[in-house]
């Protein structure tokens, strides 16, 4: 790894650069860019100074607001210093996907350039491009190239790795690591230096009270280097809810307000718990609550819309009792007429 280090000259290495053009084959839209701006409400990103090998990504929206559905054809890229990937090939009307754009930062250094075009074929013919930049400097190291915790279990604290690997000034230094998240804890300590050549061990401690869900974010790193103090690390993972809830879409079509529907909920959770409450805004939720904790719930659920209107997509929102109180989500969808 210590190989790709560049020693003759620490401070020099750039991103990629991403760009976003636009070719429209259809007489309905006034004007390629009101097309791109509506579509892609994201065309440009900067990914800053990243380290060699650092897992590097961005999702670019891509927002279909057609009545038919959106079919993004291909992904292509004018340079090998970065990838264009589909994430979403179908997207549904009123619904939104993604394109990726990674900077391959384990092959390439300095400054970048690439157009990353995205080919549309539905519901229309169309391509645009897309602008990414950014500057890897060949100095720094992430091994890996990012902290990736897979599943973790709510309620439980979980703790992974990284180790940034420096080869240039004598006097080079980690002053700080910065998280987003109150519930995402990091921490470093150097563990050697010599030669020009120093390693940080970059931990980060996932808390009990990181919510349910899929995350993404990125740790800042902060050294003592003037031109390029901070040094983006990506975090990912799945904290996976104690509790799981079926039906997880509760659709009830057309109802209409202060008429009380029955739904059977079924609770499966890893540990025996006890149901507290059941809340959906706009909605009076009744149930008998249980009285001996189980692992396997079933809640005949009373829902009343007392002061929802309209089309709704609420969550509801389920929480257990005691001092680990966890809780899930489903969603509800609904049609509300007054009478």
């Amino acid at each position: 790894m210590l190989n790709a280090l560049n020693f003759g000259n620490p401070r020099r290495t750039v991103f990629g650069l991403v760009a976003i053009a636009v070719i429209v084959c259809t007489p309905s839209l006034v004007s390629a860019a009101d097309w791109s701006d509506t579509v892609f409400p994201i065309k440009a990103h900067d990914f800053g100074t990243v380290a060699v090998a650092a897992k590097t990504e961005f999702q670019f929206p891509v927002k279909n607001v057609y009545s038919q559905p959106m079919h993004i054809q291909s992904v292509r890229t004018s340079c090998g210093c970065t990838t264009g990937i589909v994430g979403t090939e179908y997207i549904e009307p009123n619904q939104e996907g993604f394109v990726t754009a990674r900077f391959n930062t384990g092959t390439f250094r300095g400054k970048r350039g690439a157009t990353v075009t995205v080919v549309i074929d539905r519901p229309f013919y169309a391509e645009a491009r897309l602008v990414v930049n950014g500057y890897i400097r060949s100095d720094m190291v992430f091994h890996p190239g990012e902290v990736s915790f897979g599943k973790v279990t709510q309620g439980e604290s979980t703790t992974e790795k990284s180790t940034v690997m420096y080869a240039g000034r004598d006097d080079w230094q980690v002053v700080d690591l910065i998280s987003n998240h109150t519930w995402m804890m990091p921490s470093y300590k150097q563990i050697s230096r010599g030669s020009g050549r120093v390693d940080y061990e970059l931990s980060v401690t996932i808390r009990e009270d990181a919510p349910a869900g899929y995350f993404q974010d990125e740790l800042i790193l902060v050294t003592n280097d003037r031109s390029m103090p901070r040094v983006p690390l990506r975090v990912e993972g799945q904290v996976e809810s104690l509790l799981n809830i079926s039906p997880q879409s509760i659709a009830f079509g057309g109802v209409k307000l202060g008429q009380p529907i029955s739904k059977r909920l079924v609770i499966r959770s890893q540990e025996p718990v006890i149901i507290d409450s059941i809340e959906c805004e706009g909605w009076e939720v009744k149930f008998v609550k249980p009285t001996e904790p189980k692992k396997t719930l079933i809640l005949d659920t009373v829902f009343t819309a007392v002061s929802a209107e309209g089309s709704q997509r609420k969550p509801v929102v389920i929480k257990t009792s005691g001092a680990k109180s966890v809780e899930a989500k489903a969603l509800l969808t609904a049609d509300i007429r007054e009478n």
